[in-house]
């Protein structure tokens, strides 16, 4: 009996420290006229001696609009609008970048979908100097966070 109870409270604990960190991988933040949930990478692949702005991955709404967006802040401004490849697990998603350090996806509903039912949210970017930039983000806690947002904002 002991074992079992055992076995239970070391569940519980697991399962806790998992949502834990789950829920801390994405923020919520809200402000007058926006809100928007952000998380960082988990992993970045830069070469050595490379150095980067802010960087991070958002999904905002404005007040009074039902309507989401992602977001990519790169650090460095893309090469072209076309310098931006991102892939949800498997699947490889549309986004676009005005050269500057920013990216939004073509398709954000199909996105988000994806990201609600992913695990990983891996960006490539290659810099306006040749530099290529992979970051890779959790989509652990997303789904919540995601539905803080619609409901919260």
């Amino acid at each position: 009996m002991k074992k079992y109870l055992s076995l239970i409270v070391i569940s519980i604990v697991l399962f806790s420290f998992t949502k834990l960190f789950a829920e801390e991988a994405w923020e919520f933040i809200k402000s007058d006229e926006y809100c928007y949930i952000q998380s960082f990478p988990a992993k970045t692949e830069i070469p050595d001696g490379k150095l980067r702005g802010s960087h991070g991955l958002i999904v905002y709404r404005m007040h009074k609009s039902s309507e989401l967006f992602i977001q990519i802040t790169a650090g460095f401004n893309y090469k072209s609008p076309e310098s931006v490849e991102v892939n949800i697990d498997d699947g490889s998603y549309e986004f676009y970048s005005d050269a500057s350090d920013t990216a939004w996806a073509k398709d954000d509903k199909k996105a988000i979908y994806a990201m609600k039912k992913g695990l990983s949210f891996i960006t490539t970017g290659i810099s306006n100097k040749g530099t290529k930039v992979t970051d890779t983000y959790t989509l652990k806690g997303f789904t919540a966070a995601v539905n803080k947002l619609t409901s919260d904002c």
